[in-house]
């Protein structure tokens, strides 16, 4: 009798890939709009020029990582005013509470990089290699010269997919145009090249091989969005009181399901909504499509498989009708999201407009806190940070003054008169000394507001017009 221990069976299931068939209808049509539009975004955003004078960068949008500056469009963004990607980034966690909470994962149906180019990987593959049945076959059969080419070809299409995306997302960094022929003729940086490898690779990967893994076990966002979803929201269900039990048509007591299993092969993550919402999930409609298909060519209502809610659910077993779309979509948690999301996005656009175009910080400096002069007057002495945001260099001149009205006299470290000028789109530190007369009000007092002032004077060429100021105190020695 033999001794040898039996082998335990496995508790992991090889993946088995998931080849969807090709559908038509509303749902598929909306997806290749998107996802058309959606790449051509990507794509060709960073071959947009804008205009804006001398000295500054005329791609549209762009990271200037190297100048610390982000452009978009006409709107320039510098590192102190990071509250408004900040802003942006809290606008887009709202969205996804807001669409997840009125129809479900629509974001990962029909938006979600992952998904779009998995689309794109697919429909390559579709044509090279034939629709569903074809490419199951190709599958399950011996590597011969068929099997080679069509791989070959498959991948190669789908590695220059890979390179541009991987291409488009360094062009956002830097000038287009300037860095597309320094990569052709080798001397770009290292860094775009190995950036520009890494994306290559993994596009290839996840949209090529991982596919719908990348969503069930990379993805945190189906195990947060249940807490984004009620009773109320909208997304993809199967009508069993309607379809069940599944069998021939015309045949009595079967429900309008026939078994023909179009939802199934047509899904890209290769699930059957007919066992209820689950994980996998990502709404994308292409079941309904499908179904509706069917139901079509049998002669029976659209819907068996549509979008629906709990609640809707509960009132068609009833017999009654479901809620309207817009007593699902507006209700006390969508409004709410929405009323957040807009809160935000309107203080982003005020900051944006009401910021100017000179950007000072004042720091007293406070050893000593102040100096008393021969002829008895008072004097601080103050840091200015002043960043010039223009393409060209711009003079700045200074005045302080009380509340009170009373006039200081200043002079500058270094400087003859009181202007400074500071270099295009740089940054200049200048040190200010305030001085209150003797007997004056500021140099009796311990402490005394003030207000100073900083005139933009423009460049050689043009005059400026922005006048800002800055409070701060003044020390004077108690009497």
């Amino acid at each position: 009798m033999s001794t040898t221990p039996a082998k335990e069976p496995s508790l992991y299931v090889a993946r088995e890939p998931i080849f969807p068939r090709r559908v038509y209808g509303q749902f598929r049509n909306l997806k290749w709009w998107l996802m058309a539009v959606l790449l051509g975004i990507y794509y060709l955003t960073p071959w947009i020029r804008w205009d804006r004078g001398p000295n500054l960068p005329d791609q549209a949008v762009l990271l200037d990582l190297a100048n610390r500056r982000f452009f978009f469009f006409m709107i320039e963004i510098w590192p102190h005013e990071f509250y408004f990607v900040a802003g942006l980034l809290i606008m887009a966690g709202l969205g996804l509470f807001l669409f997840t909470s009125a129809a479900g994962r629509v974001w990962c149906g029909y938006a979600c990089p992952q998904t779009v180019w998995t689309d794109l990987y697919i429909l390559v593959e579709r044509w090279i290699e034939g629709d569903r049945n074809a490419r199951i076959r190709l599958h399950r059969q011996k590597w011969d010269a068929e099997k080679i080419r069509k791989r070959l070809v498959k991948w190669t299409v789908w590695l220059l997919i890979g390179l541009a995306t991987g291409g488009a997302w360094i062009f956002y960094f830097t000038d287009a145009p300037s860095l597309f022929w320094a990569l052709l003729d080798g001397t770009a940086h290292p860094v775009a090249y190995t950036t520009m490898a890494i994306l290559t690779a993994t596009t290839f990967a996840f949209g090529g091989f991982a596919r719908e893994q990348m969503c069930i076990y990379a993805c945190p966002w189906p195990r947060i969005q249940a807490a984004m979803m009620d009773e109320d929201t909208l997304t993809i269900g199967y009508r069993e009181w309607r379809g069940e039990p599944r069998g021939k048509q015309n045949v009595a007591g079967n429900g309008d399901c026939i078994d023909c299993m179009a939802c199934v092969n047509v899904c890209p993550m290769g699930i059957d909504i007919r066992n209820g919402q689950q994980l996998a999930c990502i709404t994308c409609g292409l079941c309904i499509d499908a179904c509706n298909d069917i139901m079509d060519k049998i002669g029976k209502p659209r819907g068996l498989i549509g979008y629906l809610a709990l609640t809707d659910e509960t009132a068609e077993r009833a017999g009654n009708p479901p809620k309207s779309v817009w007593r699902h979509v507006f209700r006390p948690r969508t409004v709410l999201y929405t009323a957040l999301w807009s809160a935000v996005g309107v203080g982003l656009v005020v900051a944006l407009f009401l910021r100017t175009e000179i950007d000072v910080n004042v720091t007293p400096v406070r050893n000593p806190q102040y100096v008393i002069l021969s002829d008895g007057a008072v004097r601080n002495t103050y840091d200015l940070r002043l960043r010039n945001k223009h393409g060209e260099d711009h003079w700045f001149a200074f005045a302080a003054t009380t509340n009170g009205g009373e006039v200081f006299v200043l002079s500058l470290e270094g400087e003859d008169m009181l202007k400074v000028k500071v270099p295009a789109n740089q940054t200049r530190t200048q040190r200010l000394y305030i001085t209150a007369p003797s007997g004056s009000i500021a140099a009796t007092r311990d402490r005394t507001d003030v207000r100073i002032w900083i005139q933009d004077l423009g460049s050689d060429t043009l005059p400026g017009t922005d006048r800002v100021h800055k409070d701060t105190v003044f020390n004077g020695k108690a009497q």
